[in-house]
């Protein structure tokens, strides 16, 4: 599943008319998964979305989060709302803990659940939780409800392989691997350009076909203009070779042993 991410989107006025060309013609191309946040540009990333989906709704599957500070049973609801209205549309297709702050977990699944009741939400899930919180999580009452855990993963950031991704791999929970590409940092290593010269692609569809390769991963890269969106769409038509991945292995060693989560 390779989908649409939208962090850092909605800062600039300037690029406002090429990131909702961008998120529509993903839609084009299929790119179906579309995520935001309230954090994003304190909800204006909620808005551009909203109008880039104008008339086109039900193609995407939209997916948003809720702020630890926000996560209480009355708070996640009055953001859930505040969400919609900024989305312009009556329902999330997937509601997600942004990261871990103070509140009980089972108090924000309780909120969960009552959305999803209610028809405001469709499914929910956690973000930047670790192996320890999640199987803390799916103890809970309702717990077992979750569809997702959206954590930074790529080939610079491996840590979640040790034990995180297993775990979730076990009990068929999808892991969404935000900045796949770090954010652009990683594309000049020789070690993807190598890869990638071997099959016309570039550093970045390598770094995201690596991704997609792994079974229940999903990777939601931002793309603000055009030319990024077909690149990225573009990666699910790679197949990376043993060759390729034993070349990745080398120059971004998977981890020997259990790695604190990594966050940005």
């Amino acid at each position: 599943m390779l989908g649409q991410g939208t962090w850092n989107m909605a800062e600039d006025p300037a690029r406002r008319r090429d990131e909702i060309a961008a998120l529509q013609l993903g839609l084009d191309l299929g790119l179906a998964l579309v995520d935001t946040a309230e954090m994003y540009a304190d909800g204006a990333s909620e808005e551009l979305v909203g109008e880039a989906l104008g008339g086109r709704r039900d193609e995407a599957f939209l997916v948003s989060k809720v702020l630890p500070s926000n996560a209480g049973r009355r708070g996640t609801i009055e953001a859930c709302e505040r969400s919609l209205k900024r989305l312009r549309t009556d329902r999330i297709d997937l509601y997600l803990l942004h990261w871990r702050g103070g509140v009980p977990l089972a108090e924000t699944i309780a909120a969960f659940d009552h959305l999803v009741q209610a028809g405001k939400i469709r499914h929910w899930g956690v973000s930047n939780l670790d192996r320890q919180d999640m199987a803390e999580l799916v103890g809970l009452p309702g717990g077992s409800g979750v569809a997702t855990d959206q954590v930074l993963y790529n080939l610079t950031r491996r840590g979640i392989e040790h034990d995180l991704e297993p775990w979730c791999r076990e009990r068929t929970i999808p892991i969404m691997a935000y900045s796949p590409v770090e954010q652009g940092r990683m594309l000049s290593h020789t070690a993807l350009a190598k890869v990638g010269a071997r099959h016309g692609a570039t550093p970045a569809q390598v770094a995201l076909a690596w991704i997609l390769r792994r079974p229940g991963m999903i990777a939601i890269p931002k793309a603000g203009r055009a030319e990024h969106v077909r690149e990225n769409r573009a990666a699910l038509d790679l197949t990376l070779t043993h060759t390729d991945l034993a070349d990745l292995d080398r120059s971004f060693p998977p981890p020997r042993g259990a790695r604190p989560l990594e966050m940005l």
